[in-house]
């Protein structure tokens, strides 16, 4: 383990991509010892890695299923062990479970959003909570949940399932807050909207973003950037009488 580790450990979940990657990459310049989880993209989330280390930072990728507890524990225990004790996590692993309507949703697609945008998070941020809260003999620390416009929109015909679930991170965001604040943490949220990502390829709308941008106050659609730096403000002590916030960056949508 790397001495000189001012900031802490920071565990970014769902980081070899898209927002997360992004976040990843700006922790680290600014100090952070992170530590990546992937799920699948073993490829790109060494990428990023690779990216952080030939930068002078420090950081670790662990592949860890945001589903399973398991697998959940054994993120912190490594992350803890490579670069750590744990400052900062930020809750961004998440699935959409594909465009569909309520009509036609499944039962097993409800169960993996869930499990993976709810349960996984609420699990990381328990595992978090046991390591920073001073009532546990942490020394504090923040959490920021990734959630999305979608929670306040409803994203009717698209995907109304994954808006309920940042429905329940923005309550567990709250809570949560309220729950640990006189124990040196704080928690927030981010709640992105119309972000240029690979999530709209995957799910065979490449263009939508752009396609929607009319819908935007802003008229054009956010960088994976933006979201990043609202996080690590969020993180840092600028924002030291923060929590339970929702931080909307959505371009005034």
């Amino acid at each position: 383990m790397a001495g000189n580790n001012q900031l802490g450990t920071l565990i970014i979940t769902g980081a070899s991509r898209g927002i997360g990657a992004a976040i990843a990459g700006l922790a680290a310049a600014r100090g952070f010892f992170v530590a990546m989880n992937y799920s699948n993209a073993q490829s790109e989330g060494e990428s990023v890695l690779r990216h952080i280390t030939s930068s002078g930072g420090r950081a670790c990728a662990i592949q860890a299923d945001m589903a399973r507890e398991e697998d959940i524990l054994r993120l912190f225990e490594t992350a803890e062990r490579e670069l750590g004790p744990i400052k900062a996590l930020v809750n961004n692993a998440g699935i959409t479970g594909g465009f569909s309507r309520v009509e036609s949703v499944t039962a097993k697609t409800l169960e993996q959003v869930m499990a993976v945008n709810v349960t996984g998070a609420i699990l990381c941020a328990r595992e978090a909570v046991r390591r920073m809260s001073t009532k546990h003999g942490g020394s504090g620390g923040a959490i920021v949940n990734i959630s999305s416009r979608a929670a306040k929109i409803g994203s009717a015909n698209e995907w109304v399932h994954y808006a309920a679930s940042k429905g329940a991170i923005d309550s567990f965001t709250i809570g949560l807050a309220r729950e640990v604040a006189n124990e040196g943490i704080r928690v927030n949220g981010v709640a992105p909207g119309l972000i240029v990502t690979g999530l709209h390829a995957a799910h065979g709308d490449p263009e939508r973003p752009n396609r929607l941008a009319n819908s935007i106050p802003m008229q054009r659609p956010g960088t994976v950037d933006e979201v990043a730096e609202a996080v690590l403000w969020l993180l840092s002590p600028a924002a030291s009488y923060i929590t339970g916030a929702i931080l909307e960056v959505g371009g005034g949508r």
